[in-house]
C-alpha cells in the first residue's frame, strides 16, 4: 500500500509540474486564451522586403495582431498576398480602413500598419471570391519616395549629362574670362573708390530731393482745395454745362417744331409777293440806268427838251 501511495504522489507531482510548465509557456508567449482573432487578406503591389511570418500588425501604432502567411497571389503574380490575424477584442476593422507597409530604415524590418476607419463606416465583410475580408492597401510615404527614386535617379543622370555638356572647354574658358573681367572691374572700382563716394552722396541727395518733390506733388493733389478738388469742381461744371446744352438743344427743337407752320406759310404766300417786288425793283433800276445814261449824253435835253426837229413830210 505504501508503494502504491508513493506512485500516486509522484504522478500527481509530475502532472502539477507539467501544468505549471504549460502555463509558463503560455504566459511567456503572451498567449491569451480569451483572444478572438479574425483573419484578413491584404494584397500589396511591389516588394514586401522585411516582412515575414509573425511580423507585427499595428492599428495606428498599437499592436493588434500578426502576419500569419505571405505568398504570391495565385490569381495575379504582380501582387503579394499577406494573411493577417487581428485581435477583434482590441479593434474592429471598418470598410474604410487602409493597410500600409512600414519599413524601419535602420533595421530593415517591416510591419503592417492599418490606418483610417471611421465610427460611422460599416464593419469590413468578406469580399466575394475570397475566403476572408480584404483590407485595401495603400502606399506609405516611404514607399512613394522609393517608387520615385528610379525616375529621380534618371533625371539626375540627365541633368549631370547636360551640365557636363554645358561646362565644356569653351564655356569654362568663357566663365574664366568673365571672372577675370569682374576682378578687373572691382580692382578699378577700388582704385576710384574715393571718386565714387561723392557721386553716391550726390545721388543720395538727389533721391531725397526727388522724394520731397513727390511728397509736395502728392500733398498738392490730395490737400483741401488742391488739384484733386479743382479737377472735381471742373468736371462738375462740365457736367452742368453739358446738361444745359442738352436742355437748350431740346428747347430749340421744340421752337423749330412750333415755327415750322409759320415758315411754310411765309414760303407759300410772302415769298411770291417778294419775288414780284424784286422784279419791279429790277425794272425800275433799269429805267433809272437808261435815264442816267441819257442825262450823261445830253444834259440840256432834260432842261429844254428835245430841240431836234423830226421828219416832216412834204
Amino acid at each position: 500500500m505504501e508503494t502504491r501511495a508513493h506512485y500516486v504522489a509522484v504522478g500527481a507531482f509530475v502532472l502539477v509540474i507539467i501544468f505549471l510548465a504549460f502555463g509558463a509557456v503560455l504566459w511567456l508567449g503572451g498567449v491569451k486564451l480569451s483572444e478572438v482573432h479574425d483573419t484578413y487578406y491584404i494584397f500589396f503591389r511591389g516588394s514586401v522586403a522585411g516582412l515575414s511570418k509573425g511580423s507585427a500588425v499595428q492599428y495606428n501604432g498599437i499592436p493588434v495582431g500578426r502576419v500569419a502567411d505571405i505568398r504570391v497571389d495565385p490569381t495575379n503574380i504582380a501582387r503579394i498576398q499577406v494573411t493577417v490575424q487581428i485581435d477583434t477584442s482590441l479593434v474592429t476593422i471598418k470598410s474604410d480602413a487602409r493597410a500600409f507597409l512600414d519599413t524601419n530604415i535602420l533595421s530593415g524590418v517591416s510591419t503592417v500598419q492599418i490606418r483610417g476607419g471611421t465610427q460611422q463606416a460599416k464593419v469590413l465583410e468578406v469580399t466575394p471570391g475570397y475566403r476572408y475580408p480584404v483590407i485595401q492597401p495603400e502606399r506609405s510615404d516611404i514607399e512613394q519616395v522609393k517608387s520615385t527614386l528610379p525616375d529621380l535617379t534618371g533625371e539626375l543622370k540627365n541633368a549631370a549629362a547636360k551640365l557636363n555638356a554645358v561646362l565644356n572647354a569653351d564655356n569654362r574658358q568663357a566663365i574664366y574670362d568673365s571672372l577675370h573681367n569682374i576682378r578687373t572691374v572691382t580692382a578699378a572700382l577700388a582704385v576710384h573708390s574715393q571718386e565714387i563716394g561723392p557721386i553716391l552722396d550726390n545721388t543720395n541727395a538727389s533721391i531725397l530731393e526727388l522724394k520731397a518733390l513727390l511728397q509736395h506733388v502728392d500733398q498738392s493733389y490730395t490737400a483741401r482745395d488742391g488739384l484733386k478738388d479743382q479737377v472735381s469742381h471742373t468736371l462738375k461744371d462740365y457736367d452742368r454745362l453739358a446738361a444745359n446744352l442738352i436742355e437748350t438743344s431740346h428747347q430749340l427743337q421744340l421752337l423749330i417744331a412750333d415755327a415750322r407752320p409759320t415758315i411754310n406759310k411765309f414760303n407759300q404766300q410772302t415769298l411770291s409777293g417778294v419775288n414780284d417786288l424784286v422784279g419791279d425793283a429790277q425794272l425800275l433800276a433799269a429805267n433809272l440806268n437808261r435815264l442816267l445814261a441819257q442825262i450823261e449824253r445830253d444834259p440840256t435835253r432834260l432842261l429844254f427838251g428835245d430841240r431836234r426837229e423830226g421828219y416832216r413830210p412834204k
